[in-house]
């Protein structure tokens, strides 16, 4: 509930960024202002603490540099120069402009392209679908990240949310794979500490020594881009010496005949070959996980970045039922629980209004869109960006660029700043932010339903994501009942109310107390999968992946509910180890050329690139640094904190060399989010990662990106 007197009030809010914690908010506002942002401390999972990222959130309301009026560009494309427009012109000029384009080269001429700027069910990732499913554009399929671990996970367990993560504390071994808590989930690292206080042993899989991997009791350093050998080298020890839960397979699990062949492929000494982790510490591992109950394993999105990172997963997942983890509270893996909020994607993005046979273009593969590098009929006219910044996020970025470069392309930015992306576009529209808007968050790391409420009004004439869909919708002549939907009325029909996981829980509770539990059971006594009831075709964990049948896919909330026109191609029933592309062993000639594996973790201070423009953060994160191993910067003499240039053969950046054996010879590290127009050289990783897909959900690999690096 709000408290208020004349002069402040409080607010109850949540976290908008793309993180797992989604942080209940309390907004502090005097004579009108926001002047603090802080943590509820009743909140069971955040417990009233923000991250870095938050420290100065109140002050980011209050950038100078914000857009704050519609505008309309002046100079070269790539300048940032604009000037102010109306809204009405703003808009009026989109519709002179789609309707040309819809008149000459129909609606498909036109693409959205958006991803989780902001995290709400009304702002977020979904905001536009049903606008431009009602427009008939193309449909974008948004796999910057997730859609090949959760494609996976399901593929294997179903749509469950799987362990809960506060029921870590009760774990005895947990394992934390492909992720860096600390930076990327650090609300959930106190339950693993809870869980290390009463004895557990923590074990972090990480090709470098992140500041998670510092603080576990034994860190694996493991190749880049091989953690489905690993998994199945496991799985053979687990195998070979008995350790199987044979009473949990047998009833609860499909496939294991087919399983065990496979993990017999992957004998300790080989998978040590493959991963570069010695073969007794392959071994111990097994052994330890498997007799060590309740085990837990944390999954993360990294794993999912290179050509096999699908199988990755979904061997990984296996694991858990295997040795019967599920049966046990604080036992079995947990990789997104946002499978258990009752959303409508009927409702938020309306697919029954896409047109039979209505092509999909991947929101990575946009670079080579625009150039011509893929044959499209009709050819992309017109592209309309929020919640998402292409230029540095996705691979190939100088491609992106020449393609945003075109004159012919009309480019249409909703946004907070002049980002290096919206840099490039026609018309500017204002965005609001989050003490300004009114959503229910998606939350992707608990379990937890939370209400986020406007605390101030919005500066100049900046409108939320839901206000200027129902804006375009109204200027391009749609008059569906479902534009004059007032947000109360949208968000009821967003989620299923009656759900029994809702059950007691209304939109009018949320509004006077912020948060609430789902009806999932509470961590203390919470094992979804004690008894099986897996969500699968099957019911089953399915070792040998019955949807498999229907080839390579990408969920639905991740091409605006369209299930038509998937990627199809062949997926092995049965997880396999797919080898990276850019590998000395597959291609030595490439590899001499660009010796070295280069990684782009997500930033400490940063998300993505939000708040890579904000001073204060730009200090605690500091420019943009490589970290290399002393034995590779001395054979190219450089020194620490020098300058060095890195480059292959699709791009290059700059960066300070930090010299440390937190990585290992031959791989180097640097993070993502950096602005490319502040960097050194106007570019930034993404232009040397490559624009290929995973073998599954259609993920990037910006993992298998192979390099140079020069002393400057």
């Amino acid at each position: 509930m709000s408290v208020q007197s004349a002069e402040a009030k409080t607010v109850r809010g949540a976290c908008p960024q793309d993180c797992p914690d989604t942080c209940a908010f309390i907004y502090h506002v005097e004579d009108g202002k926001l002047v603090e942002v802080t943590g509820d401390p009743a909140h069971p999972m955040t417990r009233g603490g923000l991250c870095v990222k938050l420290k100065d959130f109140a002050e980011h309301h209050y950038n100078p540099d914000r857009l704050l009026y519609p505008m309309k560009r002046v100079g070269p494309k790539g300048s940032g120069k604009y000037e102010r427009i109306s809204w009405d012109e703003a808009l009026s000029t989109i519709k002179s402009k789609w309707t040309d384009i819809i008149d000459q080269y129909g609606s498909q001429a036109i693409m959205p392209h958006a991803y989780l700027g902001n995290q709400g069910t009304a702002n977020g990732l979904t905001a536009g679908d049903a606008f431009f499913n009602r427009l008939g554009s193309t449909v974008a399929e948004k796999t910057y990240c997730e859609s090949g671990s959760s494609t996976a996970w399901v593929m294997t367990v179903g749509p469950t949310g799987g362990l809960d993560v506060e029921s870590l504390a009760y774990a005895k071994y947990i394992i934390v794979w492909g992720m860096n808590m600390v930076s990327t989930n650090l609300h959930a690292w106190p339950f693993v500490l809870e869980a290390k206080s009463k004895g557990a042993k923590i074990v972090v899989i990480d090709p470098y020594k992140s500041r998670t991997a510092k603080q576990a009791d034994w860190h694996i350093a493991i190749k880049p881009g091989t953690d489905a050998a690993l998994a199945l080298g496991m799985m053979n020890v687990i195998i070979q010496e008995g350790h199987v839960d044979y009473d949990y397979v047998e009833k609860y699990t499909l496939g294991y005949e087919e399983l065990k062949a496979r993990a017999a492929e992957f004998p300790v000494e080989r998978v040590s070959e493959i991963t570069g982790i010695p073969a007794t510490d392959i071994v111990k591992l097994a052994r330890e996980y498997a007799t060590t109950p309740p085990a837990a394993i944390r999954e993360g999105v990294a794993v999912e970045r290179c050509p096999g990172g699908g199988d990755a997963v979904r061997a990984i997942t296996c694991l858990p039922a295997l040795i019967g983890a599920w049966r046990h509270v604080g036992g079995g893996a947990v990789e997104m629980p946002i499978y258990e909020f009752p959303m409508s994607v009927a409702h938020v993005s309306r697919p029954n209004w896409i047109r039979p046979g209505t092509r999909v273009i991947n929101e990575l593969d946009l670079g080579a869109a625009l150039t011509g590098k893929m044959k499209l009929d009709p050819p992309i006219k017109s592209v309309f960006v929020y919640n998402s910044n292409p230029v540095s996020q996705a691979p190939d970025a100088g491609e992106l660029v020449r393609g945003l470069q075109r004159e012919d392309l009309f480019t249409v930015c909703s946004e907070l700043f002049i980002t290096d992306t919206a840099k490039y576009a026609d018309i500017l529209l204002p965005s609001t932010m989050q003490a300004e808007q009114y959503d229910i968050m998606v939350t992707w790391g608990h379990l937890y339903i939370m209400l986020n409420q406007p605390a101030i009004p919005a500066p100049g004439e900046c409108v939320a994501n839901i206000d200027l869909f129902r804006r375009l919708a109204k200027t391009m002549g749609f008059d569906d009942d479902y534009w004059d939907l007032t947000d109360d009325e949208w968000l009821t029909l967003a989620y299923d109310w009656k759900s029994p996981a809702l059950e007691g829980i209304t939109l009018d509770i949320l509004k006077k107390d912020g948060w609430k539990r789902l009806n999932v059971g509470m961590p203390e006594v919470r094992a979804p999968h004690a008894e099986g009831n897996f969500k699968t075709p099957s019911g089953k964990c399915e070792f040998k992946s019955s949807m498999a049948e229907g080839g390579n896919m990408v969920l639905d909330v991740w091409r605006s509910g369209y299930t038509e026109m998937q990627v199809g191609g062949y997926v092995d029933p049965v997880p396999n180890y797919i080898a990276p592309v850019e590998v000395i062993d597959g291609a030595p000639e490439k590899s001499a050329q660009f010796p070295l594996n280069l990684l782009s973790p997500k930033p400490h201070a940063f998300l993505n690139t939000q708040y890579g423009n904000e001073a204060p953060q730009m200090k605690r994160q500091g420019e943009q640094r490589i970290m290399i191993n002393p034995s590779d910067a001395a054979s190219r003499s450089i020194t620490n904190g020098a300058y060095v240039r890195v480059f292959n053969q699709r791009g290059t950046f700059e960066a300070k060399a930090d010299l440390t054996d937190d990585v290992g010879a031959g791989l180097i590290v640097t993070n993502v989010g950096h602005w490319p127009g502040l960097n050194r050289t106007g570019t930034a990783v993404n232009s040397t990662t490559a624009p290929r897909h995973a073998n599954l959900g259609q993920a990037g690999v910006y993992s298998d990106n192979r390099v140079e690096v020069e002393r400057i």
